[in-house]
């Protein structure tokens, strides 16, 4: 029996929609499902979303969001001015969500998170790779954060594997239409926007079948289709063209 290989974009804190979610795709027991990171701030309910993963055994990713919250809370790294920015850009409503005290054994479990995972034909990451550099010579700011150096390359990164990312909302590229994927030489974009009031679609991808469902954390509405009805292929050319200023510059996805 063939198992459904199953990822999720940036839950952002949405416990409901990605419960729901799950429950529309239904996978068996044993399949494997994958999270690109992004798990928390920005929603209401990262405290459950992460104690859901991590209780579950799901295995994710480290986002730039995770990135940020440890960047905080553990390693003591940053200035007031970016313990600020952090707030801003959805921990405070982390913080919330767990009542201002999180768990030891939630930040031990995020400081484990991998930054990517090699799958075989698909290659996991949060946000992308460094054209320019061997994997070797990648850092967390490369997996965690690159947008437009990985999204304008012409060649694909891997000649044998599809780069799977998030952290970039599709609806920020050119002519993508909200909820709509977005694809270019070698990887496939599923970060929606759940939180975003422009989208709130949250994405599972079946690899197996190439299916996508989503849920939207706004109107609670599904849609069930085959990968090729709902992803726009970029021109790579174009990437560095103005993108829709949606989000604040400021405020990372």
């Amino acid at each position: 029996m063939t198992h459904r290989r199953i990822v999720i974009g940036d839950v952002h804190g949405h416990y409901d929609t990605l419960i729901a979610l799950l429950d529309a795709i239904a996978p068996a027991s044993d399949d494997p499902i994958y999270f690109l990171g992004d798990l928390v701030d920005r929603g209401p309910e990262s405290a459950k979303v992460v104690d859901f993963v991590r209780e579950n055994k799901y295995r994710c990713l480290l986002g730039n969001h995770e990135q940020m919250l440890l960047d905080v809370l553990v390693r003591r790294r940053i200035s007031s001015e970016m313990f600020q920015s952090w707030l801003h850009s959805g921990g405070y409503s982390t913080l919330l969500s767990y009542k201002h005290n999180i768990p030891q054994e939630h930040l031990d479990w995020l400081k484990k998170l991998p930054h990517y995972l090699d799958l075989g034909d698909v290659w996991l990451v949060h946000a992308g790779v460094d054209p320019k550099l061997s994997l070797e010579d990648q850092t967390e700011e490369q997996f965690c954060w690159i947008r437009d150096q990985f999204h304008s390359t012409t060649k694909p990164y891997f000649p044998d594997k599809l780069i799977i990312v998030g952290h970039t909302i599709t609806f920020t590229f050119p002519q993508v239409q909200p909820g709509h994927l977005v694809s270019g030489v070698g990887w496939l974009d599923i970060d929606t926007g759940a939180y975003h009031p422009k989208s709130g679609w949250l994405t599972g991808l079946e690899l197996t079948n190439k299916i996508v469902y989503q849920v939207n954390s706004q109107t609670r509405a599904f849609r069930k289709m085959p990968l090729e009805e709902i992803v726009t292929p970029i021109d790579p050319t174009k990437i560095y063209q103005k993108r829709l200023k949606t989000l604040t510059s400021t405020s990372p996805d």
